[in-house]
C-alpha cells in the first residue's frame, strides 16, 4: 500500500503543483497570454510531440491505430449518451454537449498518462489528443454557434504531423538527428504550457450556478467510468492500454469547449465554466483512486 501511494504521489503531485502555477499568476496578475500559449501548443507544440514521440516507436503502428479508432468509440458513446441525458433533463444542448463529449485529454490526459504509464502511455494517450483534436475543430465549434461551417482542419499543422509520424512509425523510419532533436525540444514545451494554461483558465472562469455544474461532473464521472469498463470488456486490454483507456475516458471536461460556448452562447457560458471546474475538482478526487485500484 504504501509503494501505491507513493507512485500515485509522484504522479499527482508534479501535474497540481505546475496547474497551481499558473493558477498564482492569474491571481497575482502576472502576465500570461491564453491565447497566444494555446496558438503555440496547437500549431507547434503538438505536432512537435506527436513526431518526435511517435517516430520513437514506443508503440508499433498497428496498436496506435486501434487506440485511435478506440477513442473514436469513446467521443461517440460520451456523446450519444451525453445527448440523451441533456434532452431528458432539458438542458441546453447546443452549449452543453461539446463539453460533455470531448474530455480533457491533453491539458491533463497526457501528464497522467506519461507519468504513470511512461513513454508508451504517452505514445497510446496522443490518439486521444488527436481525435479529441479533429473533434473540438469540427463539431466542438460547429454546435455553439448552432450550424455546421467550412472547417479549417487542413490548415492545422496536427494533422500532418500524425500523417507523418504514422508513416514513420509503419516503415520503421526515424527523423533525421538534427530535425529529431528539434522537435524533440518543441515538444517538451508541451505538457508544461499546458498545465500553466489549465491553472490560470480555471482562475479566471466566470462560474454560473454550480449545482447544475455539479450535477453534470458527476453524470460526466460516472459516463466515464461506464465508457472505459464497457469497451474494456469488448476488446480486453491488458497493461498500458488499459491504462490509458481508463485514465483518458476519466479525465475532465475540456476547458477548449468553453472558448467557443463563451464566444456564441453568453447566456449559458458561465454554467458551462462551472462545469468544467468543478468536473476538474472532482477528478483531482477520482484520480487518484484510479490510479491505486484500476490502472
Amino acid at each position: 500500500m504504501e509503494v501505491i501511494a507513493f507512485h500515485v504521489a509522484n504522479v499527482v503531485a508534479p501535474i497540481l503543483l505546475c496547474v497551481l502555477v499558473g493558477y498564482a499568476f492569474a491571481r497575482l496578475d502576472l502576465p500570461f497570454d491564453n491565447k497566444m500559449v494555446g496558438a503555440l501548443v496547437s500549431n507547434v507544440g503538438y505536432p512537435a510531440l506527436i513526431l518526435s514521440h511517435l517516430s520513437a516507436q514506443h508503440v508499433a503502428v498497428g496498436p496506435f491505430l486501434h487506440m485511435m479508432f478506440v477513442a473514436v468509440l469513446v467521443v461517440a458513446l460520451f456523446g450519444a449518451i451525453a445527448y440523451v441525458y441533456l434532452r431528458l433533463m432539458r438542458l441546453p444542448v447546443r452549449a452543453f454537449l461539446s463539453p460533455m463529449t470531448l474530455n480533457n485529454v491533453g491539458n491533463v490526459g497526457l501528464p497522467v498518462c506519461s507519468l504513470a504509464l511512461g513513454d508508451a502511455g504517452l505514445a497510446y494517450g496522443l490518439a486521444f489528443v488527436v481525435v479529441v483534436l479533429v473533434g473540438t475543430f469540427t463539431f466542438g465549434t460547429w454546435l455553439p454557434q448552432g450550424k455546421v461551417t467550412g472547417s479549417d482542419l487542413y490548415r492545422k499543422p496536427v494533422i500532418y504531423a500524425i500523417v507523418v509520424a504514422i508513416a514513420l512509425m509503419a516503415t520503421g523510419t526515424r527523423l533525421p538527428l538534427p530535425f529529431d532533436h528539434a522537435v524533440s525540444i518543441l515538444g517538451g514545451l508541451t505538457i508544461p504550457l499546458m498545465l500553466l494554461t489549465l491553472g490560470h483558465t480555471l482562475a479566471t472562469l466566470k462560474v454560473g450556478a454550480l449545482w447544475r455544474g455539479l450535477s453534470l461532473s458527476l453524470f460526466h464521472l460516472a459516463l466515464g467510468v461506464g465508457v472505459a469498463f464497457a469497451l474494456l470488456h469488448v476488446f480486453a486490454y491488458h497493461g498500458t492500454e488499459r491504462g490509458v483507456l481508463i485514465l483518458m475516458c476519466l479525465m475532465p471536461v475540456s476547458v477548449s469547449t468553453y472558448l467557443w460556448v463563451e464566444m456564441y452562447d453568453l447566456e449559458d457560458a458561465p454554467d458551462v465554466a462551472g462545469l468544467i471546474l468543478l468536473s476538474t475538482v472532482l477528478t483531482v478526487f477520482v484520480l487518484p483512486l484510479a490510479l491505486a485500484f484500476w490502472v
